[in-house]
């Protein structure tokens, strides 16, 4: 009788935690239609998705007036969520599909099936997680593809979700748009919710592309930032020329205000890149936090999210040359060869900034779609000057191509930064 008690209590137990926590869940709709715009819901609530991609610095993220964050992939979900749930963000929860370029075949039906059965059990263990937001299917998994049945398991797996979890949308994510694309995904994918679009220098044009192409249901904005690598002017020898932590907040502000907020009759919401930092290039390319310190994007997404400025602003760069040039006038050296720089900064509180210089060789490990790549190894720089009379510094001995990275730091834990190529003749 006492093990029947037991047995009973436990039953009991296990299933009123079962209730508290599926009780927790978070029903997400999309409703409307392309005639009079969409709307995600979230608990019955409008929810508009003002998103971080990553999940570092989640504090942050939330004093800056951002609610969501994204991953690409499930491998440390269930800590996340718990994370984003303590501090009220959501999450975009990726279910990473290793895209053709890996080495995955999506005309092998074995391995298709396999993936599903993984991803299946995904969906089952976190769909009832207060913090979940939306599935994601995918990253760019059309980015230098020729297998179009990516898109036959793209709905398959999208299906499955619906049919586990029908209380979270589906998003497919995209390396910018085109008309093709659209059309097979239209015709393939049935059970997408969601188009999300990763895209950088061509934001400015995607309300438009989106509605051209012929998408009539919701698009988010699942990457952007800066203008990515492959968009921008180069040197004379081939280099991509960075923009500068100031021109970036520039770019972020126009981009989001003008375009990303403005089309809300299709546009849920977006997602920015990179709420960290990572070598795609060069090591501050598209992260908004450069050595653990926000940068001046952080300042505008706090301010055209939470609608008020920080009391702080970030360091600023209103000048930097190199010999007097712009980096688009590619400045070349001697070996050795002394080179003079022009810096006029910003910022607050003048006397209270610290500089670093660093120089680093053009990266040789490029790569394409986000894949690992490893920072140079850093050149010994010694700088000349300081910031009233010029600085100056000596080229290496080597020749080649290399940039001049300056960093300058301010007492709030902000950091402006920009980075000059040059060659050494």
């Amino acid at each position: 009788m006492d093990m029947n008690k037991r047995s009973l209590g436990f039953i009991l137990g296990f299933f009123m935690l079962n209730q508290l926590v599926f009780g927790q869940v978070k029903k997400v709709e999309v409703k409307g239609n392309f005639a009079v715009g969409y709307q995600l819901l979230r608990d019955g609530k409008p929810y508009y998705v003002n998103g971080a991609g990553g999940d570092a610095f989640m504090d942050k993220t939330v004093s800056a007036g951002g609610n969501s964050i994204r991953l690409w992939g499930a491998e440390n979900a269930q800590s996340v969520l718990d994370e984003a749930q303590k501090r009220g963000l959501t999450v975009m929860l990726g279910l990473w599909m290793p895209p053709e370029r890996h080495g995955f075949d999506y005309s092998d039906k074995l391995a298709c099936q396999d993936q599903l059965d993984q991803f299946r059990s995904v969906v089952n263990k976190y769909k009832n997680h207060p913090a979940l937001l939306l599935w994601g299917v995918g990253n760019e998994v059309d980015l230098n593809y020729t297998d179009f049945s990516v898109w036959k398991a793209v709905q398959n797996i999208a299906a499955m979700i619906h049919q586990e979890d029908p209380n979270h949308p589906t998003c497919v994510v995209t390396a910018g748009i085109d008309a093709p694309e659209v059309s097979l995904i239209k015709e393939m994918c049935a059970d997408i919710d969601i188009l999300g679009i990763n895209t950088y220098g061509d934001l400015p044009a995607l309300p438009e592309k989106v509605r051209l192409f012929g998408w009539e249901k919701p698009y988010m904005v699942t990457e952007w930032g800066p203008n990515g690598h492959w968009e921008v002017a180069k040197t004379s020898w081939g280099a991509a020329i960075e923009q500068t932590s100031t021109e970036k907040a520039i770019t972020y502000r126009d981009r989001y205000s003008n375009y990303i907020r403005k089309d809300s009759a299709l546009c849920l919401g977006s997602y920015v890149f990179l709420w960290g930092q990572k070598q795609e290039t060069t090591p501050t390319w598209y992260g908004v936090f450069v050595d653990k310190k926000q940068t001046e994007a952080v300042d505008v997404l706090q301010e055209v999210w939470s609608g008020t400025a920080p009391a702080n602003w970030a360091p600023q760069i209103m000048l930097y040359t190199l010999n007097g040039k712009t980096p688009a006038e590619s400045v070349k050296s001697s070996k050795g060869g002394k080179v003079q720089v022009g810096l006029d900064v910003k910022h607050a509180e003048p006397s209270s900034l610290k500089y670093k210089w660093e120089i680093l060789p053009e990266s040789e490990f490029t790569k394409s779609g986000g894949d690992v790549e490893q920072k140079p190894e850093a050149i010994p720089v010694l700088m000349g000057g300081d910031a009233q009379k010029g600085y100056v510094f000596k080229a290496p001995f080597q020749k080649g191509a290399y940039r001049l990275f300056v960093y300058i730091y301010d007492t709030h834990e902000q950091v402006a930064c920009a980075n000059f190529p040059f060659w050494v003749n």
